[in-house]
Order: C-alpha cells, then sequence, then structure tokens
C-alpha cells in the first residue's frame, strides 16, 4: 500500500506534510474525487433518462448566448484538458517524474467534459443538462475547484498555472449559466401554463442585439465598429435625429411596454392589496440581470488574475532566470488585460441596454396609467408629484443614483410657469420666486448634508491606498518578516483592486434604498384602479357603469339612477358629495341644457357620466361614442389641422363645414400658414374665444360622436359669434340627430333646449321641457334686449332658418387674428449649440464655483498625487535596502517616513474632498438662484414662444445635473487626470523607454478623444432636446387626461409618447455605443502598455544586455502602476467626455440667463396711494405683438375719467385684452403713451405699477396652498376683512362649508369649480383697495343671476375707484357709465351705453340686436 500510495504522490506525503494538507491529497480530494462524482451523476442522469423514455426535455428554442455557453465552453474545456495531459506528458518525457495523481486529474477532467458534450447531442439532454442535481453540484464543484487552484497556485508552473485558472473560470461560467437557464425555463414554463398567448418570441432575456447579428458581424459588435458611420458624420457636421442608430426591437418602447405591463397586471392579481413594482420589474427582466450578473462575475474572476501573474512575474524577475517564462508571463498579462477590456465593454452595453429597457418600461407605464386613472383617484397625486414620478423616480428607480429631488420641488416651478402671465399681472413674481427660493433652501440643505458626506467617501476612497500599504506592511515587518518586491507589489496591485468596490458600497447602499423609495412611491400610483372603456363601450363592464342597456328604456341615450359623486378616491371615505341621489334619463338626439348657480354640480354632472368623478351610489349607463369640451379649452401644441382632427382621418368635405360651423374658417385664413399654422403651447397664440371654437370644433363638431358634452363653450365669445355657433354647430346639421348636453348661462341655448335641468347643490333642482321652464325667473335679472322672449324651442325650425338663408344669418365680420405665427415664429426651435463647447462655459462655472476655491481644489489635488507617489516610492526603496542587505535604518525609520507621507496625503485628500464639495454647492446655488431671476424677469413674450417643458427641462433635469452629476464627475475627472499624470512620470522614471512611448500613444489618445468628442457633445445635445417634448407631451397630457379619456383617444396618445420616447432611446443608446466604442479602444491601448513594460522588465533582466531597467522593487512599482493604466485611461476620457457633456447643462443654463428681460428700472417713485384719482388715458398707442405681425391696437386714444366704470366690448380678437396687456406692460407698445393720473407709464418701475393696479384675470388663477394664502399672499389684510370681500363675492357659503379659509387648495383650484375660482379671484382682487380695477370677463362662467348680483355689487361697493370690464355679455355693460367699442384694434365706437343704444346707426345697437336673435 505504501508503494502505491508512493507511485501516486511521489515525493510528497499522502495527506498531511506537517504545515497543511498535501498537493498529491488536494489533487485526488478537490481534483479527481469531484471529477469522478461529476461523471456519475452524468451516467446516471443518461440512463436513467434511457429508461424513461415517457420524459421529454424542453421544446423551448435556445438563444445564441445559451448555445454558446452549453456547446462552447465544454469543447473549450476538454481542449484545455488535453493540454494539461500534453504538459504532463512533456514533464514525463524530460525525465521529470510525475506522480499518478497529476496523470488521473488530467484524464478525469477530460471525461467529464466529454461526457457532457455528448450527453449535451442527445434528444434528452435538457433533461440530463438541467437537472436539480447536476445544478445543484456544478455550484459546488467550481468552489470547490477554486479553493484547490488558491492552494496549489504558488507551486505550478507558469504555463499550467495559466491553463488552471482557464479551467476553473470556464467551470464558473458553465455552472452559473446552467441554474439561470434552468430557473428561466421553469419559469418560462409557469408562464405558459398561466398565459398561453405568450409567444417566447418576445422572450425577457438580455439579448438586445439580435436584430444587430443579422446585420452586423461579431466582430463588429464585439468592437462597436456598427457606430462607425454616425462618428464619421459627427465629425463632419452637427448631428440630426436621422443620424442616430435604430434601436434593437426588444429594446423599442412598445415591446418594452407589453413586457413590463403583463408583469404589472400579474402583480396586480396575484398580490392586489400590495403590488411591488419592483417585483414587477423582476419578473420582467430579472433573468436579463442574471446573465449580466453571470458576466460580471466571469469579468471580475480575470480582474484578479492580473495580480496572480504580477507576482509570478516580479518572482521571475527575482530570480534573473533566462527561461521563457517570463515572455510568456509577460504576453498572458497584456492578453488578460485584452479579455478583460472586451468583456468589460459588452458588460457595460448589455447593462446600458437593460437600463435602458427600464428607463422606458417605468415611463411608459406612467404615461399609460395617467390615461386610465380618472380624475377622482388621481386626485390623491398633483400634478407635480405626477411629473416628478416622470422626471426622478423613473431614472432613480433605472440607475440607482442619489437624488434629491422632492415633489415640491417640481409642483411650485410648474405652477411658476403655467401662471407666469397672471403672476407678472399681480406682480406676484417675486413672492412666488421667495416661495421657491425657500423650497430650494430646504433642498440646498438636504444637498449639502449629502455632499460632506460625500466628501467623507471621497476621502477614505482615496487615502485607501496608503492606508492599507501602512497599516498592511508595517504590522508584517513589526511581526518580524520580511518584505520582497513579489509581495509588496502583488498586494499593491490587489489593493487597488479592492479600492474601488470597498468605497463605492455606500453610494450603492444610497443608491438601493432611493430606488426603494421611488419604487414603493411608483408603486402607489400605479396601482390606483383604472376605469378603461367604461364610457360608451357597450362591450365593457362594471359594477357602477352598465355596459347593457336596460331592456326598459330602448331610446335612451344616457341613464342617470339615483347617482352620488365625490371627488374622494376610492380608497378614501366618499367625503363632500358632488352629487347627491341625483336620477335622469336623457332621450338620443335630445337637446339638453344643464344650468344652475356657481359650484351648483353643472361640471360634476358631466364629469360623473364620464367616468370621472367617484361612483358612491347608484349607476349610470351612456350609449354610444362620447365626445367632450372641457370648460377651460384644452389645446394640443401642434398645427390647427392637428388639433381638429384629434387623430380621426382627415375628411375635407366636413372638415370645411366645421370650420364655418364654428366661425373658424376666416381666422384661419388670416393665420399665416392656415390650418397647417402651428399653434403654441395650450394656445398661446390664440384669442380665449379662438381656443373656445377650436376645442369645439375638434372635440365636438369634426368627430361626430353620438354623445356631445360641452361644458359652458359659449361663454368665451361674444353674443353675436355665440348665437353663429349656437344655431351652426350645436343646433346645426353636422350634429343633428346627436345627443348634446350643455352646461351653459346663455338664455338663448336654454330657450332652444329641448330639455332644461337645473342644478342646485348638487341636487336635480328641476327638470322638464324648456316650455316648461320658468324663463322669466331666471332672466329676471337681464334686461329683455338680451333675448327674445318670443324664441321657440323647435331645434327643426332653427335648423330650416339656418339652412334656408345661410347667408342672412352668416356673420358681417369673423374675427381677426392679431398674434398668428407659422411655427417657426410662434415656438422658435430650442437652440442647440454646434461644436466643443466652450471655454467661456468652463470659466463661468469656475466663477460659480469661486476663484479661490478652484485654486485651492487644484493644488490641493496635485499635492495629493505627489504624496501617494512618494509614499509608493519609499516602499520600493524600502524593499530594495532590504533585499539587497543595504539597510543602514531600523524598521520604525521607515515605518515613520511612510506614516509621514499618509498623513500628508490624507490631509490633502481632506481639502481636495470638502473643497470640491462646498465648490460645487456654491456653483449649484449661484446657477439656480442666477436663472431664477432671469426666468422671473424675463418677458411674457418669452414664455408664449418657449414650451413650458423646455424651461422645466432646465429647472429639473439640467439644474439636477448641476447640482449633483456635474460635481461628482469633474472630482473623478481630476483625480483621472492628477493619477495619469503621477502613473507617467513615476513610469518615466523608473523606465526609460517609456518615454519612447508617450510621443505615439499621445498622438493616438488625441486622435481618438477628437474623434469621440465631436460626435459625444452633438449627442449630448441631441439627447438634452429629445427631454424637452416629453415632458411637455406629458404635462400636456396630465392637462387633457379627461378629454382624451372622452374620445377613447388613449391609443393615440400613447403611440404620440411612444415616439418621443423612441427617439430619446436612440439618442440615449446611440451615446452609450459611441462611448463603449471609445472605452475599448483606450483599454486595448493600455493593455499594450502593460504588455510592453512587462517585456521590457524581462528583457532587462537578462544581465547580459548593457541596460539595467532598474532594480526589483523599481520594476514591481512599474509593474503595479502599469496594470491600471487600463481602467484609469478609459476611466480618464470616459469622465472628461462625461465632464464636456454634463457642461452641456451649464451652456444651457447660460443660455437662458441671457434671455431678454423686462424693463425694471423706472425714473419715478409714486406715492403708496398712486393713482389716487384713477384717470387712464391712452395717445396714439399702437402695441405688435411681434414686429412681423400687423398690429393688435393700433394708433388708440381715448380717455377714463377717475371713479368710472367702462366696458370694452368687440368680437373675438378685436383687441381688447390687448388693451389691459398695454396698461400691464406685459407687451411694450410700439409708439404713443399711456398715461395714469398723468403719469406716463413708462417712467414707473414696471413691477410697482402692477402692484397699484387691481386685475381679475380671463383665467382664474389659484394655486396650491391655503385659501388664505390665495387671496392675500402678502398677508395685508385681516380675516374679517378677508370674509367681506367673499361675502361681497357671493362665495362666502361655498368657502365656509368647504371648511373655512384653511382650507388646502389644491394646484389649479380643481377644489372649486370655474365659476367659484373667478370669484374667489375677484375677491382677491377687491382684497387689493386699488383705485383701478381691471375685469378681463370675470364673469363668463357664472349663472346669470350671480354675474348681476356681482356687477350690482360692483356699481356699489367699487364706487369712487376706475373699473375697466372686458365683457361679452350685452348685459354686463349696459349700466355702466360708458363702453368702448374695439374692431380690428381701432377705437370704432366711444360713449354711453344707454345712448348708443337710442341710436340705431351705432355699432353698439346692432350688438344688442345681434345678441337677441
Amino acid at each position: 500500500m505504501d508503494d502505491f500510495l508512493a507511485l501516486i504522490c511521489p515525493n510528497s506525503p499522502f495527506i498531511w506534510n506537517g504545515k497543511r494538507y498535501s498537493y498529491c491529497f488536494e489533487d485526488i480530494l478537490l481534483g479527481i474525487g469531484l471529477n469522478i462524482v461529476t461523471t456519475i451523476i452524468i451516467v446516471v442522469l443518461g440512463f436513467k433518462q434511457k429508461s424513461g423514455r415517457g420524459v421529454h426535455g424542453s421544446d423551448v428554442q435556445m438563444t445564441v448566448p445559451e448555445k454558446s455557453v452549453l456547446y462552447f465552453v465544454p469543447a473549450i474545456e476538454a481542449c484545455l484538458s488535453v493540454l494539461e495531459i500534453i504538459f504532463v506528458w512533456k514533464k514525463e518525457h524530460n525525465s521529470q517524474f510525475v506522480g499518478y495523481h497529476k496523470w488521473f486529474y488530467s484524464c478525469s477532467e477530460l471525461i467529464v467534459w466529454t461526457n457532457i458534450i455528448l450527453f449535451s447531442k442527445r434528444a434528452s439532454s435538457h433533461y440530463i443538462i438541467f437537472s436539480r442535481v447536476l445544478c445543484f453540484w456544478w455550484i459546488l464543484k467550481p468552489i470547490l475547484g477554486v479553493l484547490r487552484l488558491v492552494t496549489t497556485f504558488p507551486s505550478l508552473e507558469v504555463s499550467v498555472c495559466i491553463v488552471e485558472s482557464l479551467v476553473v473560470l470556464l467551470s464558473i461560467t458553465y455552472g452559473t449559466a446552467i441554474n439561470v437557464i434552468r430557473v428561466k425555463r421553469e419559469s418560462f414554463k409557469r408562464s405558459l401554463l398561466g398565459d398561453p398567448l405568450l409567444s417566447y418570441d418576445s422572450s425577457l432575456e438580455e439579448g438586445g442585439h439580435h436584430d444587430l447579428e443579422t446585420n452586423e458581424s461579431i466582430w463588429d459588435l464585439m468592437t462597436f465598429k456598427f457606430i462607425a458611420p454616425v462618428m464619421n458624420r459627427g465629425v463632419v457636421k452637427q448631428l440630426d435625429c436621422e443620424d442616430l442608430l435604430q434601436i434593437p426591437t426588444n429594446m423599442a418602447p412598445s415591446s418594452c411596454h407589453d413586457i413590463i405591463s403583463s408583469c404589472w397586471q400579474a402583480q396586480l392579481t396575484n398580490d392586489a392589496s400590495k403590488p411591488s413594482l419592483f417585483r414587477a420589474l423582476c419578473s420582467a427582466y430579472g433573468w436579463s440581470y442574471l446573465y449580466l450578473g453571470l458576466l460580471k462575475v466571469i469579468n471580475d474572476c480575470i480582474g484578479f488574475v492580473g495580480p496572480l501573474l504580477l507576482n509570478k512575474l516580479i518572482q521571475f524577475l527575482q530570480k534573473g532566470s533566462v527561461t521563457s517564462d517570463g515572455y510568456l508571463l509577460a504576453v498572458s498579462l497584456g492578453l488578460t488585460s485584452i479579455i478583460k477590456s472586451f468583456l468589460d465593454t459588452q458588460y457595460s452595453f448589455h447593462l446600458a441596454k437593460l437600463k435602458l429597457k427600464l428607463r422606458s418600461s417605468i415611463m411608459t407605464l406612467i404615461y399609460d396609467k395617467c390615461l386610465h386613472v380618472n380624475l377622482a383617484e388621481r386626485s390623491k397625486f398633483t400634478n407635480g408629484e405626477i411629473q416628478t414620478f416622470m422626471s426622478v423616480d423613473a431614472d432613480r428607480t433605472v440607475n440607482l443614483c442619489n437624488s434629491f429631488h422632492d415633489t415640491w420641488r417640481i409642483r411650485r416651478t410648474g405652477e411658476l410657469l403655467t401662471y407666469i402671465r397672471t403672476l407678472k399681472m399681480y406682480g406676484w413674481e417675486l413672492i412666488f420666486s421667495s416661495w421657491l427660493m425657500e423650497t430650494r433652501s430646504l433642498e440646498v440643505k438636504h444637498l449639502a448634508t449629502r455632499k460632506y458626506l460625500d466628501a467623507w467617501c471621497v476621502f477614505f476612497w482615496a487615502t485607501t491606498p496608503t492606508l492599507f500599504s501602512i497599516f498592511t506592511f508595517g504590522l508584517f515587518t513589526l511581526m518580524g518578516n520580511q518584505l520582497d518586491a513579489a509581495m509588496v507589489f502583488t498586494c499593491l496591485a490587489l489593493f487597488n483592486t479592492l479600492i474601488s468596490p470597498l468605497n463605492s458600497f455606500p453610494w450603492v447602499i444610497n443608491g438601493l434604498i432611493d430606488a426603494f423609495i421611488s419604487s414603493r412611491r411608483l408603486s402607489r400610483f400605479l396601482s390606483c384602479p383604472e376605469h378603461r372603456s367604461n364610457v360608451g363601450d357597450t362591450g365593457s363592464s362594471s359594477s357602477s357603469f352598465l355596459s347593457k342597456q336596460p331592456d326598459s328604456s330602448q331610446r335612451l341615450a344616457i341613464i342617470v339612477q339615483d347617482v352620488s359623486c365625490t371627488w374622494s378616491s376610492s380608497d378614501e371615505p366618499p367625503l363632500n358629495m358632488v352629487l347627491s341621489h341625483v336620477t335622469l334619463s336623457l332621450s338620443k338626439g335630445s337637446f339638453v341644457a344643464i344650468i344652475g348657480e356657481v359650484g351648483s354640480g353643472k361640471s360634476s354632472l358631466l364629469y360623473s357620466v364620464l367616468g370621472e368623478a367617484q361612483l358612491a351610489h347608484g349607476y349610470i349607463y351612456c350609449d354610444g361614442s362620447v365626445a367632450y369640451v372641457p370648460q377651460v379649452p384644452w389645446i394640443l401644441s401642434g398645427t390647427v389641422r392637428d388639433n381638429i382632427l384629434f387623430g380621426k382621418s382627415y375628411d375635407p368635405v366636413r372638415y370645411t363645414d366645421t370650420l364655418q360651423a364654428c366661425a373658424l374658417d376666416v381666422d384661419i385664413e388670416l393665420m399665416v400658414g392656415h390650418d397647417m399654422a402651428y399653434i403654441g403651447e395650450k394656445g398661446l397664440n390664440l384669442s380665449g374665444g379662438q381656443r373656445a371654437r377650436l376645442a369645439l370644433a375638434s372635440r365636438a363638431v369634426y368627430h361626430g360622436s353620438d354623445v356631445i358634452m360641452l361644458d359652458d363653450v359659449l361663454s368665451a365669445v361674444d353674443a353675436q359669434v355665440a348665437h353663429w355657433i349656437l344655431h351652426n354647430a350645436i343646433l346645426g346639421p353636422l350634429m343633428q340627430g346627436k345627443t348634446i348636453l350643455l352646461c351653459t348661462h346663455n338664455v338663448q341655448a336654454i330657450s332652444l333646449a329641448d330639455m332644461v335641468v337645473v342644478m342646485d347643490k348638487g341636487h336635480v333642482k328641476w327638470l322638464g321641457s324648456s316650455a316648461a321652464f320658468p324663463i322669466s325667473s331666471y332672466t329676471r335679472f337681464s334686461p329683455s334686449n338680451d333675448i327674445d322672449l318670443t324664441s321657440k324651442n323647435h331645434r327643426e325650425s332653427c335648423s330650416s332658418d339656418s339652412s334656408s338663408k345661410p347667408k342672412e344669418q352668416s356673420l358681417p365680420e369673423k374675427e381677426i387674428v392679431h398674434s398668428p405665427e407659422i411655427a417657426e415664429e410662434i415656438v422658435e426651435v430650442e437652440l442647440r449649440k454646434e461644436g466643443k463647447v466652450e471655454i467661456g462655459v468652463y470659466k463661468n462655472y469656475a466663477v460659480f464655483i469661486g476663484q479661490f476655491v478652484t485654486v485651492v481644489i487644484c493644488l490641493s489635488a496635485i499635492l495629493m498625487q505627489a504624496s501617494r507617489n512618494g509614499n509608493d516610492l519609499w516602499l520600493s526603496y524600502w524593499v530594495d535596502t532590504t533585499e539587497t542587505g543595504q539597510t543602514v535604518h531600523s524598521v520604525s525609520f521607515y515605518l515613520a517616513i511612510l506614516c509621514l507621507f499618509c498623513a500628508v496625503n490624507s490631509f490633502f485628500t481632506l481639502v481636495r474632498a470638502f473643497s470640491f464639495a462646498f465648490g460645487g454647492l456654491q456653483a449649484a446655488i449661484k446657477v439656480h438662484n442666477r436663472l431664477l431671476s432671469k426666468l422671473i424677469n424675463a418677458p411674457v413674450r418669452f414664455f408664449d414662444q418657449t414650451p413650458g417643458g423646455r424651461i422645466l427641462n432646465r429647472l429639473s433635469s439640467d439644474l439636477y445635473t448641476i447640482d449633483d452629476s456635474l460635481p461628482f464627475i469633474m472630482n473623478i475627472l481630476l483625480a483621472n487626470f492628477v493619477g495619469l499624470l503621477g502613473i507617467a512620470i513615476i513610469l518615466s522614471y523608473v523606465q526609460v523607454f517609456f518615454l519612447v512611448l508617450l510621443l505615439p500613444l499621445w498622438y493616438i489618445y488625441s486622435k481618438l478623444q477628437f474623434f469621440y468628442r465631436s460626435t459625444s457633445r452633438e449627442l449630448r445635445r441631441l439627447d438634452s432636446v429629445s427631454r424637452s417634448p416629453i415632458y411637455t407631451s406629458f404635462s400636456e397630457t396630465l392637462d387633457g387626461t379627461s378629454t382624451i379619456r372622452a374620445f377613447k383617444s388613449e391609443d393615440f396618445f400613447f403611440a404620440k409618447f411612444i415616439e418621443h420616447i423612441t427617439l430619446y432611446q436612440k439618442t440615449s443608446y446611440t451615446e452609450t455605443v459611441a462611448s463603449l466604442w471609445l472605452s475599448l479602444r483606450l483599454q486595448l491601448l493600455g493593455a499594450f502598455i502593460i504588455s510592453f513594460i512587462a517585456l521590457m522588465a524581462v528583457v532587462g533582466s537578462h544581465r547580459s544586455l548593457p541596460i539595467n531597467f532598474g532594480t526589483p522593487g523599481l520594476v514591481g512599482l512599474a509593474l503595479s502602476y502599469a496594470a491600471p493604466i487600463v481602467s484609469l485611461l478609459g476611466s480618464f476620457l470616459t469622465s472628461f467626455t462625461e465632464t464636456e457633456k454634463e457642461m452641456v447643462s451649464v451652456e444651457r443654463a447660460l443660455q437662458y440667463m441671457d434671455i431678454p428681460q423686462e424693463e425694471q428700472a423706472g425714473c419715478l417713485n409714486v406715492n403708496p396711494d398712486w393713482p389716487n384719482l384713477g384717470v387712464i388715458e391712452f395717445q396714439n398707442v399702437t402695441l405688435k405683438y411681434m414686429p412681423s405681425l400687423a398690429p393688435a391696437i393700433y394708433n388708440l386714444s381715448f380717455t377714463i375719467a377717475g371713479g368710472t366704470q367702462v366696458g370694452i366690448i368687440g368680437r373675438t380678437g378685436a383687441g381688447k385684452s390687448s388693451v389691459l396687456n398695454a396698461l400691464f406692460c406685459l407687451t411694450p407698445i410700439c409708439s404713443g403713451s399711456i398715461l395714469v393720473d398723468g403719469t406716463d407709464i413708462r417712467n414707473v418701475p414696471v413691477r410697482e405699477l402692477r402692484t397699484h393696479l387691481a386685475i381679475v384675470p380671463q383665467s382664474p388663477f389659484l394655486f396650491n396652498g391655503s385659501l388664505r394664502e390665495n387671496l392675500d399672499p402678502f398677508k395685508m389684510s385681516d380675516d374679517l376683512k378677508i370674509w367681506d370681500a367673499l361675502e361681497k363675492c357671493h362665495v362666502k357659503e361655498e368657502v365656509e362649508e368647504a371648511g373655512g379659509l384653511d382650507i388646502l387648495v389644491k394646484e389649479g383650484g380643481i377644489s372649486f369649480s370655474v365659476g367659484q375660482r373667478q370669484l374667489l379671484c375677484l375677491a382677491r382682487a377687491l382684497l387689493k383697495s386699488s383705485k383701478v380695477l381691471c375685469l378681463d370677463e370675470c364673469t363668463a362662467n357664472v349663472d346669470i343671476q350671480t354675474a348681476s348680483l356681482l356687477h350690482t355689487t360692483i356699481s356699489s361697493k367699487c364706487k369712487g375707484m376706475t373699473v375697466i370690464t372686458i365683457a361679452h355679455r350685452i348685459s354686463t355693460v349696459l349700466n355702466m357709465d360708458s363702453i368702448l367699442i374695439l374692431d380690428h384694434g381701432n377705437l370704432a365706437e366711444q360713449g354711453n351705453p344707454q345712448v348708443l343704444l337710442n341710436d340705431e346707426s351705432s355699432l353698439f345697437s346692432s350688438f344688442v340686436k345681434a345678441s337677441s336673435m
């Protein structure tokens, strides 16, 4: 037995050698034993499968990565086993006795992989390879194999060492792969059982480049050569969207949405009480992530091979051997770096693609949810919160990055941008900006805390190498051990490998926490109940919305049975019912007028039928398709035609008839580009009446839906246009036979209705025909000439009258458009700089940081690196003196110097980290404050021409970059730069030949970075520009979701959003591929440097050469410094390019710091009680909205006496609102002058002017906050005065019922009806106690009774005040002191209304006649 053991294990004990287990025993146990067990398992499973005929493998087709792992890895392992056998035979051939354990191990390894190859070819291979037993064994076997390799590594020869390392690495790869594939395949089988319609073609794996594989070679994919055409174009021209790479099919946003949507629905089904977006994402992309984990494991394992080979090489150099092992080690070191370069870039590539998939999945899921969640359910979230989900939480969940923004940042900024015109009229810009600054200061506190914590992380990160070296080597020598070059510099290389993951751990934890919070917030929003296709879809069903018409009523269009509704969400108790036990039955084809006082529930009734309110009791049925026109017109950014078509096909005849019926034909003819003229965001370049008529044309008339709901569409137009629309559109032939519900205060419409519904505090107060309706009681507050009381409510006579006398019914003059412009003029194309980021941008950022702080940062970084290099040089000197036996100092002396270097390095690292954190904070504060100041002082025209999404993009994404990303990446850039500089100096000092390489390397490096940077800058600019349409579209959709749902246009808008996301994906994808193209080439360049230095070190170790390349300590230092060059070169240029790309955000912010500013200064300081008379004079005033347009008002002159009440009337677009724009200096006048109490307002500071005037705007403005803050933001009035103002405006009772002055007003004032909002704005104006009060059609949305009471209040309570009223109702101005009639921007008539009424030749008399037709 002893002879047999001696034969198996020669020159070695069988088990224990006195200190450790023998190599022979480890070979037998961890090598041969494992291989025998593996072979037995495979053979047993194979024969078991052969006997079990009924068991079949999976029929699922394997992907390319799976095939490569299952077939190629075993083949390579078998080849390596053969190579090991050859090495053993070579030893025997050279008369070196080799124990049988080496033969047995190599042969057993070959048998294992041969068996795997053979059984993989069988039809039942899936059952064998993916069996639970074998998969578990393949987890255990590689782990034990690593233990064997670690223990035997020092004793192996170089060639054997390399082969053994590859064997273990491939075993890990194979074991991990088959486990991932097995779990994934089982999951797929379960999904087939649960959803047989799910095809494998939409598999969730991270293949990602399937489309590319069909067009590009593997080599092009590995080297990213397919980006070359884009980069070639980027060098010679500015890149456009057409130049971008096409994204693979499985990265398309629609495909990603389908995947995440199905997984989210599974979450809702399986765990309805607590669904998790995180679990849904794991279900959708978990296996993709596991594949990437496998790639990462392999990549990291190869990363540890470098230090081990370095150890072998330094040992070889210390021995001074002349064998070829040195060259083999040097080449292996270079090849390892090359392999790692390819694996590293491929990992980054697939990870980036996965992140892009996640981003588009989350964004589309949020958008889709917004399209299908009704207003009641959405009331739990403000628009700002939902915008935060899209702009912050989506990225934070995807990138696991730190984010400090909270919802109130976006909410305040959004309100500021949305209502900037009104804020300027009130003179509230400064108070709103101060609120935003308070919010920002809280944000900066959080940012400062995190930045200084980050600075500590940076400090520990940068000092770790020196701390590791002093503690490790100090303790090692103090224990009596002797340092040698191989051990010291192998340790240093390993330290450098471990530093990055150790120091990034806090940021990883932070990112995980942020991602978890964001995921939980998104889950809460996404789990809101949806109401898909309930209204107007006879194929749907709901407990509250009937899908089938009751048998008792076959001719009913709408049935509302005992309905109670609230605006509370489903998970809140149903409080504050807006409708209470309402019952209605409306016949098909009927015209129903819904009337009532302000806040009576008119709009709520429409919303309930649409399914937007929460149904607490009863049921609602609506038959047929539905159209809805809201009280506040919702206009899309786009052409006039796009708005009217609203996703429907173009019918020229119906289109033309629609324009004429809505009195839009002449308006469009006057527009530049006609119906292809571009309409700005929210219809900014249209008048209020034009917006209302465009909404009516597109949402109701053109579409021809079965049920049409119109919410007070006539209030925004004058009486003559309202009469035309009523007879030719609402009651015209295009809408004949339709069921029409019209919420209105228009008496003509009420008299013509088939049915009148009177609402009062959520109840139906009266219901019946218009003939039976006591209209005299409703119109007793309105002069008789406002309506012809003999009008009949016969639709047939109206229709025949309008058809038989089209010319008599036609408008004598259509309204004129005063600010129509083509798309290029209305909404300027977002500017995009060309070429490199100018040096001025960097200088500006340095100024924001502070010049002194900038100098401190740079100096501390240089001295930090110098002290670290000095530390390593001293360590090298210590090693050399120790090895040569020339030690003249004690160990304590060497340690003391090492400690000194460590202390100096720590000090300068601390200074650098905290000075950078401080400088970044200063820059963030200054950029925000200056940008906000410039925006606040910008003229209204800038906001009219610039979509809010662009501005919000700068105030969110770009500011986030400046706050957080830019300082972070600049810090990395500085560290990389000084690190590379230190390495270059050390390498030049140690190896003179490195200087020969510097020039060609620098030339290649500069060419690469120039070629890349030219493209990367353009791609980053495209990326920034492509984000804006996403935010603009999303914000626009949030405002119109009820309209979209009513029209069943969710798919149309979702498709448009997908287009925006696709462009964003293409830009990001191209940007990622371009950066990896550069990274790979830089890493290959670094691999060449490593190989060169290693080869020169081997050449220098040959004593026969005349040139000596340094001591072992210096050579070890050079090699340990050369190792990180691969990553450092790539990191430097990546950080440099990223810095340049992040500086684009500074560039974009600087663009908005250079926008035109309102002239704030004035040469006069008026008294606090100015104006004390209220005399207003216009002297030859001409106003243009743009130089290329016709004047909105031309040579206008009039005088308004102090203390008088004056009405301004005229057809829509006649210039009425332009008078107020000129008075409030919202648009500078071209010529003439405006005097208030004899003072030229051009001499008064514009903000002071506006604070001395009061206005109630046409669009009521309420912001998120308490009602008291909304009415009196400057806290100038006590509660008694506020309640008195509310009582004067007849809204006191509603406020008391709602909870008093401290109730929270929701964003946009949605807690109140539009009419109530107007009354609250009037109360706000009365509190101002100004001598001049301007009312811009402030009673358009209130009932006639309330309007009459308000005008009585204004007449009695505002005596002595100058009141200027822009009105559409003739009754509004009849009792005023004077009226101004404007036509085409000119003063057509002026005088007392009663006098003009008696003059039949006057324009005013013709207006009155038109209103009573």
